[in-house]
């Protein structure tokens, strides 16, 4: 730790290895966890261990191999229904990428899960079986990527073992899914055909499918651009602790900790700390207890300034020149995540970044209906999984960002003060 008095050391900021960070997602029994399972296991990212019981359980089922989607579906409930319930995290690795993997529900009660999962992915795998083709819940699942702005998303045909391996299935999958995910703003979409009981194009290419020339499922995965884009936009820093150590060897040490959320601050920046607008310039900043000159999102770090401001968590330091909207009238896109329906008039908190303040639902202006991606307006309620736009009055300023510029500064929460539960997820797209 440094003092704003002192001269220390300065260093270049530490660098991480590539990481891709990625949701997948579909319907029930589409095969979502035995694709993950055979992405493990064929990566070599199954421990001995691990894999063993699964062929223990596996066996005392009478099932002759191993059942790879076991490796995910670590809830009793869910090995005993064969459902996934809960978003299961997963960490592996490939010599060419790190990966952090979000396996979401796809049962319908459960689609509110994903949200969860896709809010920090770069890369959604959205799977299909190949006998169903593009159902409801796929389109659910189109349109939540579309809202949460994921850069990539894969459309995993599944279980084309049981179709022949017909080039003509895949091909109008393909082209359904990819006119519908274009509807909901989707620039891009990688349509892969895969049988994951199998093997097929998840980590080795397939003999099968001789018509398909594309790269399987992990080599897109360990090739799709990644980079840092947050680190280039808006600079945010969401105060999370203001630290005082008040020691003999600090005595007037003051800093305001925090994780970048987007963007570059540099040591001589001048700044403004939202809400109040008090400017400043800063003049020095501390990661990992070592002064460096730059940091950049998603560096946690202490920023120290020139003058002593009444600073606390929930404020968020900005660059003087590029200051977000500052207003108490949000009007934003959501996804309602409670079992109680969400209505016009209800009281509720809203936390945006580190900040919570207290807020009113005005109104509730639309409901999205994903079969025609038509807004039926005044729906006068959303309930849980409907997505739809609000208008919300805080009882306090909040600095907004549009999403597609932040996905950090540019979201929030709505919480039922009562009890604290997380009613909705929302996105500011104007």
């Amino acid at each position: 730790m440094t003092t704003s008095t002192e001269q220390p050391a300065r260093r270049a900021a530490p660098t991480e290895a590539t990481l891709l960070r990625f949701a997948t997602a579909g319907s029930v029994d589409d095969g979502k966890s035995t694709l993950v399972g055979r992405l493990l296991h064929d990566s070599k990212s199954v421990f001995a261990d691990q894999l063993e019981a699964v062929e223990q359980v596996s066996a005392s089922r009478g099932q002759d191999v191993p059942d790879l989607a076991l490796l995910t579906d670590g809830l009793r409930a869910e090995r005993e229904q064969g459902i996934t319930i809960d978003v299961a995290y997963r960490y592996f690795a490939t010599p060419r990428r790190r990966f952090i993997l979000a396996d979401t529900p796809g049962h319908v009660q459960y689609t509110r899960n994903m949200v969860t999962g896709a809010s920090t992915a770069e890369l959604t795998v959205i799977l299909v079986d190949a006998r169903h083709g593009v159902v409801e819940q796929t389109r659910r699942h189109a349109a939540i990527a579309a809202l949460l702005g994921v850069p990539h998303v894969v459309l995993a045909v599944n279980k084309m073992d049981l179709v022949d391996y017909a080039e003509p299935v895949f091909a109008a999958i393909a082209e359904t899914f990819t006119a519908y995910a274009l509807g909901l703003g989707i620039p891009e979409v990688t349509a892969i055909p895969i049988s994951a009981l199998a093997g097929d194009n998840v980590v080795e290419p397939s003999a099968a499918m001789g018509w398909y020339g594309g790269p399987s499922v992990l080599e897109h995965l360990e090739t799709v651009p990644t980079g840092r884009a947050s680190a280039a936009r808006h600079a945010r820093l969401p105060v999370q602790v203001v630290i005082r150590p008040r020691t003999p060897e600090h005595p007037d040490y003051r800093g305001y900790a925090g994780q970048i959320a987007t963007g570059t601050f540099r040591v001589g920046d001048e700044v403004k700390v939202l809400p109040s607008g008090i400017g400043s310039r800063i003049s020095g900043i501390d990661l990992l207890g070592v002064g460096v000159d730059v940091a950049h999102a998603p560096q946690s770090v202490t920023l120290l300034l020139e003058d002593d401001i009444d600073i606390s968590r929930g404020d968020l330091i900005v660059p003087t020149h590029d200051v977000p909207a500052l207003g108490r009238n949000i009007e934003a896109t959501v996804c309602h995540l409670a079992d109680s329906p969400l209505t016009a008039g209800r009281r509720v908190l809203l936390k945006h970044t580190t900040r919570t303040v207290k807020a009113t639902v005005e109104e509730i202006t639309s409901r999205l209906a994903l079969d025609d991606l038509t807004h039926h307006a005044d729906p006068g309620q959303l309930v849980a999984n409907d997505i739809g736009r609000v208008r919300i009055r805080t009882a306090e300023p909040v600095a907004l960002d549009v999403y597609a510029d932040s996905r950090h500064t540019g979201s929030f929460l709505l919480i039922d003060p009562a009890d604290g539960t997380t009613l909705t997820a929302g996105i500011v797209t104007d």
